[in-house]
């Protein structure tokens, strides 16, 4: 007899030795916060144990989620639990001087009550126009973190055990191999990928899977819009609105200035629900499930915050699509995929790209 975990694919997360299930929880809601509003612990509680129990160990958070509270959710959510999970989490650029960055990992630890991260990432590159996101300590910004130091601090923090694996998230082609010269050992980017940030398919996806990194996919519902709880554009909260898919108009926490895409966007989701409609499934479902589909996609994350959410999204990577639906998945936003451009940090502006 087989087990729930059994049907939960792995895959080695590029030439390393780390293997990861292809569909992974997102933690950012965990611990609550202003993003994504209140979180209940029972909730992550449960959500957790399930996952555990389905073969979808992999839990992805960061100092920055919630100002750690997503860490000591997920620690508190893990106890009696932990050699069960593969935990990956994320130092802020901002944080990564030698002796900070030490700092920061323990503190990282702490909250997740445990004495080693599986995968620690350098959250975004080590550049001032990056860092600005994270300080406004103009020392800061003014002279980052060098690349070099962060990356032999980040080798003695493995050598030490603490950490097992290192990666990095939103490093774009250049900065992926600036890393690489000082931390050959680096076996995964985590990058945004879904259905409507296609991006990454022009140059980072294939790079990464020529060279022998591993991709987590982050964003696979894009902010909720895939998961067909809006009626409409104009409807997505604030937080959730300020990708390049929606104008800059009306949303005060937008940055981008940009015009949006607001009419591709809509053009798309239509599709994607026509299509998920004719297959008998959702569109969380198609969404996902296309997510996995790519070749050089290590694990795709979702943001499960309830059982029903998780259970909807496990069903999903258990049941491939054929080649055709996703070929017909690609047709209907190639246009959006045009139209946003090869930029792949879609909260910015084309020309404040943070990811180069």
């Amino acid at each position: 007899m087989t087990s729930p975990r059994d049907h939960v694919e792995r895959r080695r997360c590029g030439s390393s030795d780390l293997y990861l299930p292809v569909l992974g929880v997102g933690c950012w809601a965990y611990g609550g916060g202003q993003y994504w509003g209140s979180q209940a612990q029972s909730d992550v509680d449960a959500v957790v144990a399930r996952a555990i129990d389905v073969g979808c160990d992999y839990f992805d958070t960061a100092e920055a989620y919630n100002d750690g509270a997503s860490e000591a959710s997920l620690g508190a959510a893990l106890k009696g639990r932990r050699h069960k999970a593969v935990i990956g989490s994320k130092v802020s650029p901002s944080n990564c001087y030698p002796k900070v960055l030490r700092e920061h990992c323990g503190a990282s630890l702490r909250r997740l009550q445990t004495d080693y991260i599986d995968l620690y990432m350098v959250h975004w590159p080590l550049t001032p126009r990056s860092i600005r996101h994270f300080t406004s300590d103009p020392a800061v910004i003014a002279d980052p973190p060098s690349v070099a130091d962060a990356f032999a601090m980040l080798l003695d923090l493995k050598a030490e055990g603490k950490i097992r694996h290192i990666g990095v998230s939103n490093f774009g082609v250049a900065r992926l191999q600036e890393a690489r010269q000082f931390c050959p050992q680096i076996v995964a980017n985590e990058l945004p990928w879904s259905l409507l940030t296609r991006a990454i398919e022009r140059e980072i996806l294939p790079h990464c899977r020529k060279t022998g990194v591993g991709v987590i996919g982050y964003m696979t519902l894009l902010q909720g819009l895939l998961a067909d709880i809006y009626r409409s554009l104009d409807d997505v909260p604030a937080w959730q609105r300020r990708t390049r898919h929606l104008h800059h108009a009306g949303c005060e926490l937008c940055r981008h200035g940009e015009q949006g895409a607001e009419a591709q966007t809509a053009e798309a989701l239509a599709a994607i629900r026509a299509i998920a409609e004719q297959c008998g499934i959702t569109m969380p479902q198609i969404a996902v499930k296309w997510a996995v589909a790519r070749q050089g996609m290590t694990c795709a994350l979702t943001g499960a915050r309830t059982l029903s959410e998780l259970d909807q999204n496990v069903q999903a990577v258990c049941e491939p699509l054929t080649p055709d639906v996703i070929r017909a998945l690609d047709e209907v936003t190639s246009r959006l995929n045009e139209h946003l451009g090869p930029s792949f940090d879609y909260y910015e502006n084309t020309n404040n790209d943070r990811t180069r």
